[in-house]
């Protein structure tokens, strides 16, 4: 029997994925929800335990004793406040590590949790490594292809994506006749381009792209750029002609689904390598 994968689940349906192809793969697999974060599906059965972020000591117990060797961090994790977080000892021994590191970033934050985890004998897996058939491929998805006469925004969006990276912002910008319409922080990305459609209210003429990119010397076990139908459909609200993604390290969740919707929506989808 294949060693057991114990997935941490925040929000989203990528730790939903994960435990079908965990099923498919016949990899036993121990799902602990991550309160405040995961939603409770009791529907589905995901969630074989729950816990709160501050609960180190007590996800580590859970993975031990369900014998899981591998860990995977899959899905949205709100950022608690670490002020009013409720901790168990293990928490409390770790939490200067985590508090420290996140003052510099998210990807710093994950780093930390992740050495943690390899400290406690756990190997620490990507979900890319579990869902390979999941990465976006290079060039479009469906029917529409990026037109030349976006390049300059894919350009300019690239820059601006890896100056967000480069100080641990973001991994994506909106970007439109060279303008930069919006860049992704704490609130990802579905609510960075709710606000740029907000700011294009109005708008006749589609034109414009979402870049979303890896950050450089990200910590990609656990954060990887994700994109799914609600991307689509935030980028045809916010006015734009399409999104472009990096190649072979970004996740594309409902392909099938995905693509019909850019299909119907007149939108292109591609994957590019830089």
């Amino acid at each position: 029997m294949r060693a057991k994968l114990g997935i941490i689940a925040g929000g989203g349906d990528l730790p939903v994925k994960l435990l079908d192809a965990c099923r498919r793969q016949g990899r036993p697999a121990f799902v602990i929800g991550l309160t405040g974060s995961a939603e409770p599906r009791p529907e589905d059965g995901v969630a074989d335990a729950w816990a709160s972020i501050g609960s180190v000591g007590k996800i580590l117990g859970l993975l031990r004793d369900a014998g899981c060797t591998g860990v995977v961090m899959a899905g949205n994790v709100r950022r608690p406040d670490f002020a009013t977080l409720r901790l168990d000892w293990k928490g409390i021994k770790v939490i200067p590590r985590i508090v420290a590191a996140a003052r510099h970033g998210d990807d710093h934050l994950l780093r930390s949790l992740v050495t943690i985890f390899e400290e406690e004998g756990f190997k620490v897996v990507g979900a890319d490594q579990i869902l390979d058939d999941l990465l976006m491929p290079a060039g479009p998805l469906g029917r529409y292809d990026l037109p030349p006469a976006l390049m300059p925004d894919l350009e300019r969006g690239i820059i601006i994506v890896r100056a967000l990276g480069a100080v641990d912002v973001g991994q994506g910008a909106v970007v439109a006749g060279g303008d930069a319409v919006a860049v992704e922080a704490a609130e990802g990305t579905d609510r960075m381009l709710a606000r740029a459609a907000e700011l294009r209210a109005g708008w006749t003429v589609r034109d414009g792209l979402l870049v979303k990119l890896p950050k450089p010397n990200q910590e990609k076990r656990v954060d990887l750029p994700t994109i799914g139908v609600a991307t689509v459909e935030g980028a045809a609200a916010a006015g734009l002609a399409g999104i472009a993604v990096a190649a072979g390290a970004t996740l594309v969740l409902d392909r099938d689904a995905l693509v019909a919707r850019a299909d119907a929506l007149g939108l292109f989808v591609v994957g590019i390598r830089r």
